[in-house]
């Protein structure tokens, strides 16, 4: 397999899948993101691009992500993850519309766009609620809104300090969870892996400290990790579900740029591995994103 290997940096995730793709000697064209130019008029890619079998985009950046994947399937190279799912996954609002359309159970969310529709949305669901950034990973930005005086500085700092996107105000339930949520590892919606991530903080985000451990999901997790892949357009992804009060789980977040390092060293499957194997698979089928 030749196999354009798309990046901006290379961190631990990407060295462990140039380590597992160079030992089963495949053709790795590492490709720095930064540097080629893409043109708009010619089915002729960039150079480094020519004779790929796959293009793996593991960009960080999401804007980069979304617009690299675009180019590739321009010049008709199958790419994961195509554009499709990296642009619905990159901004909550598509995200959640994906999942309420497909019928995935999501936590309660409004979206509004001045401060004091903003300010009447969470007093409606009451508090504690949720303040997100409707880009953004690790868990940065997202604040849980205590009191009516909590909400009302946030909102001000977001409409004085903040760019468009944070006039973009995404307001969700506060789902009353264990101490853990759950991130599923999967390949156009079947697990390569799946851990808990504990803290005692509500965020409970690896980025953020979250404590890795083993989780082996049930047939319902199974269902919805499936579902929630197809709803936004499948690929590899991370799913992240929280469980409930009265049992059952809320997807509320699909990733299509995932990181996988805590869940590779939590757990007892090879993840590299297993997302090399799909990697193969799909590039035989030779049609993801073309």
């Amino acid at each position: 397999m030749r196999l354009g290997f798309l990046y901006s940096r290379i961190r631990k995730d990407e060295q462990l899948l140039l380590d597992e793709l160079r030992e089963r000697d495949h053709d790795v064209v590492k490709i720095d993101a930064r540097e080629p130019r893409f043109g708009l008029d010619g089915p002729e890619p960039p150079e480094p691009f020519a004779d790929l079998d796959l293009a793996f985009n593991r960009c960080q950046e999401s804007s980069r992500v979304r617009y690299v994947s675009r180019f590739c399937e321009q010049y008709d190279i199958p790419v994961v993850n195509p554009a499709h799912p990296t642009t619905v996954c990159a901004d909550k609002v598509r995200g959640s519309l994906a999942l309420a359309d497909a019928g995935v159970p999501t936590p309660r969310t409004e979206v509004t766009f001045d401060v004091e529709s903003a300010l009447e949305s969470i007093e409606a669901f009451g508090y504690p609620c949720v303040l997100k950034p409707v880009t953004g990973s690790w868990g940065r930005l997202i604040a849980r809104i205590d009191s009516r005086s909590a909400a009302e500085a946030i909102l001000e700092h977001k409409a004085t300090l903040g760019s468009y996107e944070h006039s973009v105000f995404y307001v969700q339930e506060f789902v009353a969870k264990p101490d853990r949520d759950i991130r599923v590892v999967a390949a156009d919606g079947e697990p390569v892996a799946a851990m808990y991530r504990s803290s005692e903080h509500w965020i409970t985000n690896a980025a953020k400290g979250g404590e890795a451990t083993q989780f082996d999901p049930d047939e319902e997790v199974e269902d919805l990790v499936q579902r929630a892949s197809d709803a936004v357009g499948g690929g590899l992804l991370g799913v992240d579900l929280m469980e409930l009060e009265d049992g059952g789980y809320t997807v509320h977040e699909v990733n299509a740029t995932c990181e996988f390092k805590a869940l590779d060293e939590a757990n007892d499957v090879d993840v590299p591995a297993r997302i090399v194997d799909w990697l193969e698979a799909t590039a035989a089928a030779g049609e993801v994103g073309a």
